[in-house]
């Protein structure tokens, strides 16, 4: 069968040839030929990754090393996080943040003792490292890891796999990394994930790649997990996916990830947007990222508006459908603050016909990490 021009235009991850040789449903994402579920389906994925371990391909997420003597600072330029206070080895979830507060991207980033290890969204990989080398300064130095796929193993039965190859590895703190011999194979390992369980993520060289993931699948407990699932464990787990729940017209404080910002950093007011965000810490923002819980069974998708009790248009499902282990449906999006208490009685308008829907904290489901 022929390609057409946009299917030869899609980058290939190094696990390419393992997806299709598993049988994976392969699809377009964010520039990328990527599997969006294997034959045993996105539910029973979902449920393995609950229940036991699930492998992922992230390789096409953006990996860059930060170095220099002014890294942490530079870089505190850009964030609103706390990067300065970070131990040797500890990781901290960010955001990439304008000059209005809107966010460019979230992204993870690790402390090693003379660099740091970021890595963010595939979509924004781009244009975060142009915003990156425009207003990164002084001696520090910006790579970006071309050569190195990312692994994530996921699920409460992944520390024991891990600790097999090494027992320090099943001993890390949750947002912690290191690095660690794998079966032989140099590897940056962290105790992160986004499917609201226990897990790690593994940068390994893409020649090397292939190798361990075979390495990984051949304990009976773990299986290959697509996209799809990867999705409906994230909405759980109440994570956000940027350019649907985070983008650059939402700020931190109406995400609902106020968290992010650090102590010192909201006394000395120095991140990209700290004006209109500290304005909508003390004033309150308009709207808030919220969970919503149908009523019935009929998920709500994106873009699905959210009614008061009149009927009137307080806001927009922003991530929204079946959650295998809820056993319904979830979603989140955005209301009016006023709406935004949990318990709070909404409409969906789902295909014209108003649902009865809920405000509901997140997670949906208990997190499964230490």
């Amino acid at each position: 069968m022929s390609q057409s021009p946009q299917d030869q235009a899609l980058q290939q991850t190094a696990l390419h040839a393992l997806h299709v040789e598993l049988g994976a449903e392969m699809v377009p994402f964010a520039g990328y030929d990527m599997p969006v579920r294997y034959p045993m389906g996105i539910m029973a994925e979902h449920l393995h990754c609950r229940e036991k371990a699930a492998l992922f391909d992230v390789s096409h997420m953006g990996q860059f090393n930060l170095a220099g003597d002014d890294a942490v600072a530079e870089l505190e330029k850009l964030v609103p996080g706390d990067i300065n206070s970070l131990k040797t080895g500890r990781m901290r979830y960010s955001l990439l943040l304008n000059e209005q507060g809107g966010i460019l991207d979230d992204l993870m980033i690790t402390r090693g003792a003379k660099d740091l290890f970021i890595v963010v969204n595939a979509a924004c990989k781009d244009a975060d490292e142009a915003h990156m080398r425009a207003h990164l300064a002084g001696d520090t130095r910006l790579t970006k890891l071309d050569d190195r796929a990312l692994l994530a193993l996921q699920g409460p039965q992944a520390a024991n796999m891990m600790g097999q190859y090494d027992a320090k590895l099943a001993q890390m703190p949750f947002m912690s990394g290191m690095q660690a011999s794998l079966d032989g194979l140099d590897c940056f390992v962290s105790r992160c994930g986004y499917t609201g369980e226990d897990g790690y993520e593994i940068s390994v060289a893409n020649d090397q790649a292939e190798d361990l993931a075979r390495a990984l699948l051949a304990f009976d407990d773990v299986e290959p997990v697509g996209l799809g699932a990867r999705d409906t464990l994230r909405l759980e787990a109440g994570l956000c996916l940027y350019g649907s729940d985070i983008d650059t017209n939402t700020t931190p404080i109406e995400a609902s990830l106020t968290w992010t910002i650090g102590k010192r950093r909201k006394i000395e007011k120095d991140f990209p947007g700290a004006g209109p965000i500290m304005d909508q810490l003390f004033d309150g923002p308009s709207r808030l990222r919220v969970g919503i819980r149908p009523d019935g069974r009929a998920p709500a998708r994106a873009h699905t508006e959210i009614l008061d009790l009149d009927g009137n248009i307080i806001g927009e499902i922003t991530s929204g459908g079946y959650g295998p282990t809820v056993g319904g449906p979830v979603a989140m999006g955005y209301v009016d603050a006023a709406f935004a208490n949990d318990g709070t009685e909404v409409g969906l308008n789902i295909r014209n016909k108003v649902h009865k829907a809920h405000i509901a904290p997140m997670p949906f489901i208990k997190k499964g990490w230490k």
